[in-house]
C-alpha cells in the first residue's frame, strides 16, 4: 500500500507521532515556567493581573499537558512494536534513560500537578507556589533525560558492544555525550521561544479585538521581553551546536549546506538557496556567497567544509529534506530576532500596543516557534540517516519484521485517531484562548 516499503512506512509513522507529540511538550516546558513566574510576581507585588493570567494559562497548560502525555505513550510502545531490533541492540542504554525520566520528572510533575491546578484555595500560597515550581522543574528534568537518550543515538560514547548489544560502561559518559549539552540548551531555549510566541500571539489577537486591559498588555510585554533576550541567544547556541555537529557528524553538515564537493584551494561558499539533486550529486540553481560557509563553520576563510562526495552514497542522508528544513529553522529564527528588535523599537516609541501592523505580525508568528522546532528535529533526525545509532546500527537493521500491509493500516489508523482526538483538544484549547481572562480569575474560580 502507498508504494512504500515497511521500513519507509515505519519511519513515516514514527516521524508522524513524534512530530505530533513534540508540539505539546514544547509548549508545556515554556508555559510551566511562565506560570511559576506569574505566580511569583503575584506573591511579590499582589498585582491581580498576574494571578488572572496564571489562572487563564493554567487551563491551557492542563489541556496541553494531557495531550502531551497521551501522545508520548504511543512513541514508547513503538520502540517495541516497530523498532524491536533497535530496542534489542540499544535498549540497555535507552531503556534506563527513559526510566529515569519517568522516575525523576514525570512522577514529580504528576505529584504536584493536581496541587497546582486545583489547590489554590486548599493549600497555603507558598505551598501552592512550590507546587507550581516543581511542575516547571519536572518539565526541565524531563527534557534533560529525553535529550540525553536522543543525543546518545547521535554521538554515542561510554559503552561496549557485547554479544551484539550495547552495554553501558560509563553512565556519565553516556549521558554527557559530546552533543548533549548543545542539544539540551538548544531545545530548552526553543521551547521557551515557542511558548513566548504562542503567548504573545494570543495577547496580540485580544489587543487587535480591542481588549487593551492591563493584564493583556502585561502578557504581551512579558512575551516580547523574553523574545528579545532569547532569540539572539538561541542563534549563538545554534552556531555552537553546528560546530559540534561538524566535528562529530560532518556529513549532516554537508547536507545542511547542500555542499557536494570541494575544489582544490578554494574556500567553501554558503549556499543560500538551491535545489539539491541527489541523483546528479549537485545543488541546482544555487545562490552562493563566497567564503561564507568556511567563515561560519571553520571561523576562517581558507579552510574547507567536508563535502557530500567524500562519503559513499549509501551513507548520505536525504539532502533535499535536510537542506530545506535547516533553512526553514534559520529563517524563522531570523524573524524571531526581528520581532524582538521591532518590539523594542515600538516600546521606545510608546506604540507597542497600538501598532496594528506589529500586532498582526505577532499573531501570524504564533506557530513560528513550533514550526522551527519541527524543522530543527527534521534536520537532526533525517541528517543522522542512514543510522539509527550513529555509526553503530543502520535504520534498516533496526526495524521490526512487519509487512507493508500491517504498517499501512496502522499508519492510516494513526492519521484518523490523532486527527480526531488531538483535533478536538486543539479546538478546545483555542476556545479557551479566544474566551480570554475571566473576570473572576483572580479569585481562583
Amino acid at each position: 500500500m502507498f508504494g512504500l516499503t515497511a521500513l519507509e512506512l515505519a519511519r513515516i509513522q514514527f516521524a508522524f507521532t513524534v512530530s505530533f507529540h513534540i508540539i505539546f511538550p514544547a509548549i508545556t516546558i515554556g508555559l510551566a515556567s511562565y506560570l511559576a513566574v506569574l505566580q511569583g510576581l503575584w506573591l511579590k507585588t499582589r498585582d491581580e493581573d498576574y494571578i488572572k493570567l496564571f489562572h487563564f494559562w493554567s487551563k491551557v497548560f492542563a489541556v496541553n499537558f494531557g495531550m502531551g502525555v497521551v501522545s508520548g505513550l504511543v512513541m514508547a510502545y513503538q520502540f517495541g512494536t516497530n523498532w524491536s531490533f533497535f530496542s534489542d541492540f540499544a535498549g540497555g542504554i535507552t531503556g534506563p534513560l527513559l526510566t529515569y525520566e519517568v522516575l525523576t520528572a514525570f512522577f514529580l510533575e504528576a505529584g504536584f500537578l493536581g496541587v497546582m491546578l486545583f489547590g489554590m484555595n486548599r493549600v497555603g500560597e507558598k505551598l501552592h507556589f512550590f507546587a507550581t515550581c516543581m511542575v516547571a522543574l519536572g518539565t526541565i528534568i524531563s527534557t534533560f533525560w529525553i535529550l540525553a537518550s536522543n543525543s546518545f543515538m547521535q554521538t554515542p560514547q561510554g559503552f561496549e558492544i557485547i554479544d551484539g548489544r550495547i552495554v553501558p560502561v560509563d553512565w556519565l559518559a553516556v549521558i554527557f555525550n559530546p552533543s548533549f549539552p548543545y542539544r539540551l540548551l538548544h531545545m530548552t531555549t526553543a521551547a521557551f521561544l515557542a511558548a513566548a510566541f504562542f503567548i504573545g500571539a494570543s495577547a496580540a489577537w485580544h489587543l487587535l479585538k480591542g481588549n487593551k486591559s492591563s493584564a493583556m498588555k502585561k502578557m504581551f510585554s512579558m512575551s516580547l521581553w523574553l523574545i528579545l533576550v532569547l532569540a539572539p541567544v538561541q542563534a549563538l547556541i545554534g552556531d555552537a551546536h553546528g560546530l559540534n555537529t561538524l566535528k562529530h557528524q560532518p556529513v549532516k553538515v554537508a547536507a545542511m549546506e547542500g555542499h557536494w564537493e570541494n575544489k582544490p584551494g578554494e574556500a567553501t561558499p554558503l549556499i543560500l538557496f538551491g535545489i539539491p539533486n541527489q541523483e546528479k550529486e549537485k545543488t541546482e540553481f544555487a545562490i552562493e556567497i563566497p567564503y561564507l560557509a568556511s567563515l561560519i563553520l571553520t571561523h576562517s576563510i581558507d579552510k574547507q567544509v567536508p563535502a557530500l562526495k567524500e562519503y559513499a552514497p549509501e551513507d548520505r542522508p536525504n539532502v533535499f529534506m535536510v537542506f530545506w528544513s535547516f533553512r526553514v529553522m534559520v529563517g524563522l529564527g531570523l524573524l524571531m530576532i526581528a520581532a524582538g528588535v521591532w518590539g523594542l523599537w515600538l516600546r521606545y516609541r510608546k506604540n507597542l500596543y497600538e501598532s496594528k501592523t506589529f500586532l498582526r505580525f505577532m499573531f501570524v508568528m504564533a506557530p513560528s516557534g513550533l514550526i522551527a522546532i519541527l524543522a530543527g528535529w527534521f534536520t537532526t533526525e533525517i541528517g543522522r540517516q542512514p543510522w539509527v545509532v550513529y555509526g553503530l546500527q543502520r535504520t534498516s537493521d533496526a526495524v521490526s519484521a512487519h509487512g507493508e500491509m500491517h504498517m499501512s493500516i496502522s499508519l492510516i489508523a494513526f492519521f484518523v485517531v490523532y486527527g480526531g482526538v488531538f483535533g478536538i483538544g486543539y479546538m478546545y484549547m483555542m476556545k479557551l484562548i479566544r474566551k480570554g481572562i475571566a473576570e473572576d480569575a483572580a479569585h481562583g474560580h
